[in-house]
């Protein structure tokens, strides 16, 4: 059986994972062991924070109709429960962005809210 020489696949995995580590720091640039540490320790934060982007994303659309709810006179809480039980699923990133650009039709969704939190259901009377 003839000698295998990995001349072509590892140049070529040489390439790629060198690539991958383009714009990296010093050896982390230019050698493959240590390229090859830092790109896969760089996928698990790019793993790690797409997930946290998100989070962080909802706590600020939070912040943003928290603010505007104190504007109106409002809590937050009470804004969120009046909107379910008012039938209206607007999700949290569309109401951040009303409270910036529409602030009347903001002040309608406040209001609805404020009205179907505290209509008691007759059922639940009592």
């Amino acid at each position: 059986m003839p000698r295998v020489r990995k001349g072509a696949a590892r140049t070529q995995a040489r390439k790629r994972i060198l690539r991958q580590a383009r714009g990296y720091f010093g050896t982390k640039s230019r050698h493959k062991y240590q390229a090859k540490i830092a790109v896969r320790r760089a996928g698990c934060y790019a793993y790690r924070d797409r997930r946290a982007r998100k989070r962080e994303m909802r706590a600020l659309w939070i912040t943003r109709i928290t603010a505007a709810c104190k504007m109106r006179g409002t809590r937050y809480s009470l804004f969120i429960n009046g909107l379910k039980m008012s039938g209206n699923n607007l999700n949290r990133k569309m109401l951040s962005q009303i409270a910036i650009d529409d602030p009347k039709l903001f002040d309608r969704l406040v209001e609805q809210a404020v009205k179907a939190s505290t209509a008691v259901p007759a059922a639940n009377a009592g």
